[in-house]
């Protein structure tokens, strides 16, 4: 990553938010432009309950974070390797909570748009969960190799 003004920008732009961002900023404008499944009232109720329910789990794992004193940045050196709580159902809850959150967007707004869970999905694990789970391995070695085993990566 580049130094200076420019590397921060690029660095702050690069982040699991903005990526989720873009994404529901594509199911919008499809669910607008190209309507294809609109949803019924007990889809859009669904929807409504997926992101709720991906807010929970952000929060969650978030306090997960304050209470292990260590970064929830993705490319920031962790201090303390998070287990317990939320982590030990999923691996990466905060990603999980912002699929969530597209999967309920996508409920609410139109069913067409559900290839964007996919898509979005894959573009986390090679942007961030990849680099992180090389960077929590450096740090923690066979901790974190016992953690990955018995903890699946999404749920």
């Amino acid at each position: 990553m580049g130094k200076g003004l420019t590397g921060r920008l690029v660095r702050q732009w690069e982040s699991p938010p903005t990526w989720l961002a873009l994404f529901l900023v594509l199911a919008w404008v499809q669910s607008r432009m190209l309507p294809a499944f609109p949803p019924g009232p007990q889809v859009r109720t669904a929807g409504a309950v997926l992101i709720a329910a991906g807010l929970g789990v952000m929060v969650l794992a978030v306090l997960q974070f304050r209470r292990h004193r260590t970064t929830v940045l993705p490319r920031e050196t962790p201090t303390a390797m998070i287990d317990t709580g939320i982590y030990r159902f999923s691996r990466n809850p905060i990603y999980l909570a912002d699929t969530l959150i597209l999967s309920g967007a996508i409920l609410r707004w139109d069913l067409g748009g559900i290839i964007l869970v996919p898509l979005f999905m894959a573009v986390i694990r090679q942007r961030f969960i990849l680099g992180e789970e090389a960077g929590l391995r450096a740090c923690f070695g066979a901790e974190f190799d016992a953690y990955s085993a018995r903890t699946r990566r999404w749920l």
